[in-house]
């Protein structure tokens, strides 16, 4: 297909066996899905597709998304000195949820990412646990809100402070997550686990593809690999 081989020269594929059985090049479902975590709904993936000769379903599309959220590797260990989080309501299946996320302030690096029933000191303590199995937070300073987080940081030795006016980084990254959430649905209509395949999709976009520009134009990961 002339589309695959273009796309080739462009996408860095380190998944194919992921999609082995598949029909479609691996170079067009990256393709398309990376359509949908800039912002496109599934029906106007499928449109673009269409129109380069690729006919899909919506639901071939959606699954290829959610096929990759669960095998891609992300984020890179890291070794923060300040980080911020804070949480979000957002909506799944006409239920509110709460979305936690943990962002390196200084390389812009999206740490970590969940979805929980609700909020308070419990669930900060369950998301600050995924951060200490993921990354080195030793000698990290935590910039947080009033959120249950200081008790939170206090069961796990984790050091942090009340901070209202630094963490324009998890604040933004949250405008930008709702920008994508609105761009095709006010809420996830499928469950829980559904809409942290769709997070985790985005981390990796967010962390791999979108150049970010605080960081002159680099993505996080670069900057923290480089």
């Amino acid at each position: 297909m002339q589309l695959a081989n273009l796309l080739k020269e462009s996408l860095d594929v380190d998944c194919d066996e992921v999609w082995e059985n598949e029909r479609t090049p691996t170079p067009v479902r990256v393709f398309g899905v990376r359509l949908h975590s800039m912002g496109l709904s599934v029906r106007e993936v499928v449109a673009v597709l269409e129109l380069l000769g690729i006919d899909r379903s919506h639901g071939a599309i959606w699954n290829w998304t959610h096929k990759l959220s669960e095998e891609q590797s992300d984020p890179p260990t890291a070794q923060p000195s300040r980080v911020a989080v804070d949480e979000k309501q957002i909506e799944v299946d006409g239920e509110k949820k709460w979305l936690y996320a943990a962002i390196d302030t200084e390389s812009k690096l999206l740490l970590e990412i969940d979805v929980f029933s609700r909020r308070g000191t419990d669930p900060a303590a369950a998301f600050l646990h995924r951060l200490t199995e993921k990354h080195d937070l030793d000698e990290t300073e935590f910039l947080v809100d009033a959120g249950g987080y200081l008790t939170a940081l206090a069961r796990h030795e984790l050091s942090g402070q009340l901070n209202y006016s630094e963490r324009n980084t998890v604040e933004k990254w949250f405008q930008t997550v709702s920008m994508r959430i609105d761009r095709f649905h006010s809420f996830w209509r499928g469950s829980q686990a559904s809409a942290r395949r769709w997070l985790r999709r985005f981390r990796h976009h967010y962390n791999h593809d979108r150049p970010n520009q605080a960081l002159d134009g680099r993505t996080p990961t670069e900057e923290v690999l480089n």
